[in-house]
């Protein structure tokens, strides 16, 4: 059993995902799904786990809202696991035997998938990502997008073994999670950051190609192409949507 680290998850109507990221995590003896208004089977799969804490709540961006999770959980260590990540068995040995150093971040290795598919290129594949850490020392910036934790004077250490990341299962999500995270960004930034339509236009251009031409996402086919042109999407969205809530 993992006994001195809680594993905490933000969910929110993920239930083709959500089953398979718990069952990673039934040794653990503490789990918190923080809910944020799912409509769909999610927090009926959850409840179906003994070693969850199902909690429902706001969501005030990404950084706030693992903040707040977190302040459910039993332990001091926090492990931060998205509702459609699932932990491998080497990484569930390196928690449960691993001696934690309250001075010490530590980051995970990532390895993406597209619906069953893993990606090798794109930036995607074996990403560092720190997501244990101690919430008594710090804990997550306030950012509503690309959150982190805070590691001023800690020293950031990666773990043995991986998380599975099975982000996307359809073209759909993309849309979808283009106009979501492109809208919090311009939110987080409205008033701090400059924008133009030209800038938006130079950002998308730019992503497309770093991400098909130098991170060689062509080399992962149809599913890098799309990746790709996502971001490129994102990208565009996120400078444009800032530079009309500038102009408010």
């Amino acid at each position: 059993m993992v006994k001195n680290i809680s594993a905490v998850v933000l969910a929110k109507n993920n239930e083709n995902t959500i089953e398979k990221t718990l069952k990673a995590l039934e040794e653990f003896d503490d789990v918190v799904v923080y809910d944020n208004g799912s409509t769909d089977a999610t927090m009926t799969i959850a409840r179906g786990f003994k070693n969850v804490n199902l909690v429902q709540g706001e969501f005030k961006g990404f950084g706030w809202s693992k903040n707040q999770a977190a302040s459910f959980a039993k332990h001091d260590w926090i492990i931060i696991i998205d509702s459609d990540e699932v932990v491998d068995a080497k990484l569930l040995e390196t928690l449960k035997t691993k001696e934690l150093d309250a001075n010490k971040v530590y980051q995970l290795n990532f390895k993406a998938f597209y619906k069953d598919i893993q990606i090798k290129h794109c930036g995607w594949n074996n990403q560092k990502i720190k997501r244990l850490y101690n919430k008594t020392k710090t804990s997550y910036n306030q950012n509503d997008v690309h959150e982190d934790i805070i590691t001023d004077g800690f020293d950031i250490e990666v773990l043995d073994g991986n998380v599975e990341h099975y982000s996307y299962h359809s073209i759909s999500q993309f849309i979808q999670k283009a106009d979501h995270y492109s809208t919090l960004f311009a939110k987080n930034n409205a008033g701090k950051k400059s924008s133009s339509p030209t800038k938006a236009f130079f950002n998308g251009i730019y992503s497309f190609i770093k991400t098909y031409i130098f991170k060689r996402g062509f080399l992962d086919g149809y599913v890098g192409l799309v990746i790709s042109f996502s971001h490129m999407v994102t990208n565009f969205y996120k400078y444009i949507k800032l530079y009309e809530l500038n102009k408010k």
